[in-house]
């Protein structure tokens, strides 16, 4: 006890010194008490806790833990490799099985390119936006411009409609990943709109970005009056280069592609425009192309999910994300024993429109077989299929592999082992 105090002693007369203006060299010294770990000045060894230093990485733009390493990984869609012979990346999966929450941290938001164009690098004080067409006042916006005019922040996902799952992936990443969702910011598109002054005759409209490739789809005009959004902020900051800096448009709900990266350029128009984005997009099948426009309710299970191990029989939280183009998610449910029977799941918060909604349901797990999955009802009613009921909508034979058509938001299985082992319950 003595030898402790002792040291408490000296530890405050060493402050004393330094407080007196002793000038000394660095490291000569403990820091001093005020300054230490509590497990530090109770007795305990600097080896317990090894100190993190500040670096200009950790405080000029904070990392995560080293401890933690969700990673996003390389996608290929529709059996397109990625990197292709050329090195080009062309889609990026967020991690889905690590996430907490609803919001996807913005380093991990999904990445779809559009058809492997280049990232165009783009300084914001040069970069414009143009509204032409059918207004009675083109105008052309600055990025200060903008910034100037009443803002909104909203909670929105964003999906690829390659977002689909098959027997063949393993993890919750490769099946689900190309979904993100993140805090959006920005100025209502219906805002510029009414400065610019819709003509009579505008029916669609036609975005365009600044790719190489100029990525440009056509929209109805109802939407972009509706909730649209020109953002330029996500997630608390500047809209990262790869989700579209400066400028990216949100269509909240509809499928990925629409969301134009690198906005320049909106033009009102008076009917149906094919553009690069929509040729492949469009089908022929008049009920595929009523479902091509706006993702599905539609839900997942991220936790237990492929991959991953449970340690014992006992208690577990399943839990997993719901969302749907249709609005706010209304309801959850689960099933633990392949879909024979469902239970309420608990929405962890507030249901936001077009965003991702964390559910969560309690299960005692007795250490036999499972197969757990999840269905999800939205707003306005819409329920999320199972691979039968879809099969049964368009008169296929049903497989629980197959390929869905149009968008996919079938029910996804998970089954677990008797060694708590998950895996895909499609395989």
């Amino acid at each position: 006890m003595g030898s402790k105090q002792t040291s408490r002693r000296e530890i405050l007369k060493n402050g004393a010194a330094l407080a007196g203006g002793l000038t000394l060299t660095s490291g000569a010294i403990a820091p001093a008490l005020g300054q230490m770990p509590d497990h530090m000045a109770m007795g305990g060894s600097q080896n317990d806790y090894p100190m993190i230093m500040g670096s200009k990485e950790l405080i000029e733009y904070g990392q995560r833990s080293h401890y933690v390493t969700s990673v996003r990984i390389m996608h290929p869609m529709g059996g397109r490799p990625s990197p292709d012979a050329f090195g080009k990346v062309f889609h990026l999966a967020s991690p889905l099985q690590d996430s907490v929450g609803v919001v996807t941290p913005s380093s991990l938001h999904y990445v779809a390119t559009t058809r492997g164009s280049y990232m165009p690098d783009i300084d914001p004080a040069k970069h414009t936006l143009t509204i032409h067409g059918l207004v009675d006042r083109p105008l052309t916006f600055t990025m200060e411009d903008l910034k100037r005019l009443p803002s909104v922040t909203r909670l929105h996902f964003i999906e690829c409609a390659g977002n689909r799952h098959n027997g063949r992936q393993k993890t919750v990443q490769e099946s689900h990943g190309m979904t993100s969702c993140a805090e959006w910011t920005g100025v209502l598109l219906s805002t510029l709109l009414k400065e610019c002054g819709l003509k009579g005759n505008a029916t669609w409209f036609v975005a365009e970005g600044s790719e190489e490739v100029k990525g440009a789809s056509s929209m109805p005009i109802a939407k972009a009056m509706d909730d649209c959004l020109i953002a330029y902020g996500m997630n608390g900051e500047a809209v990262r280069p790869q989700n579209g800096f400066p400028l990216r448009l949100m269509v909240p709900g509809f499928e990925g592609i629409f969301n134009t990266k690198y906005l320049r350029r909106i033009k009102l128009v008076d009917r149906y425009y094919m553009n690069y984005n929509d040729f492949g997009h469009l089908q022929r099948d008049p009920k595929e192309a009523a479902l091509s426009f706006q993702i599905g309710p539609k839900s997942v299970i991220t936790r237990p999910s492929g991959g991953q191990q449970l340690p014992g029989r006992g208690f577990y939280e399943i839990s997993g994300l719901a969302w749907s183009g249709g609005g706010a998610i209304r309801s959850v449910e689960v099933s633990t024993n392949g879909g024979r029977t469902w239970n309420r799941a608990e929405i962890k918060a507030t249901p936001q429109r077009m965003a991702h909604t964390r559910f969560g349901y309690m299960w005692n797990w007795d250490g036999n077989e499972a197969e757990i999955l999840s269905r999800c009802i939205d707003e306005i009613g819409q329920q999320q299929p199972t691979r039968e009921q879809v099969a049964q909508y368009w008169n296929v034979p049903f497989e629980r592999d197959y390929r869905v058509p149009g968008l996919d938001n079938s029910v996804m299985p998970w089954r677990i082992a008797r060694d708590g082992s998950v895996t895909n319950g499609l395989a």
